[in-house]
């Protein structure tokens, strides 16, 4: 089983979809975190409204700590752009995909983002060698 992490500032946004998306199509193959350097602790409302839109209810999530998720080593660490902020963790693989936070743009460009995560996790699982059953 693969380890992945999804770090942002907040984890109310970007890494609660690339988490969420993780889950989706990495299924039984991937133990999946999210994590935020300064959590906010809650989810973005158009996080929600996002995900759900593409068939994911993120009603069960919660905006975590850096001091929350297992210390241990991840087969991925994905920043998602949050630079200095985020701390170092133990990874094989460490990557930052630079995606600008949505939260204050409309609904439209906010979904621009989480469709770019999506494919952005596809790529990663794939490049870790998971398939996706779906």
């Amino acid at each position: 089983m693969k380890r992945i992490l999804f770090v942002c500032i907040e984890n109310a946004c970007r890494s609660q979809m690339a988490e969420a998306f993780a889950r989706r199509y990495g299924r039984e193959a991937v133990a999946v975190y999210s994590a935020g350097s300064r959590p906010s602790g809650k989810i973005d409302p158009k996080t929600v409204e996002a995900m759900w839109e593409v068939g994911y209810d993120l009603t069960k999530h919660t905006s975590k700590s850096l001091r929350e998720i297992p210390d241990i080593e991840y087969d991925a660490v994905i920043t998602m752009g949050c630079g200095d902020e985020c701390p170092m963790v133990k990874a094989k693989h460490r990557e930052d995909w630079a995606i600008p936070d949505p939260k204050h743009w409309p609904i439209d460009q906010f979904r621009e983002v989480r469709n770019r995560i999506e494919q952005k996790v596809q790529g990663l699982l794939e490049s870790l060698k998971i398939t996706s059953p779906l």
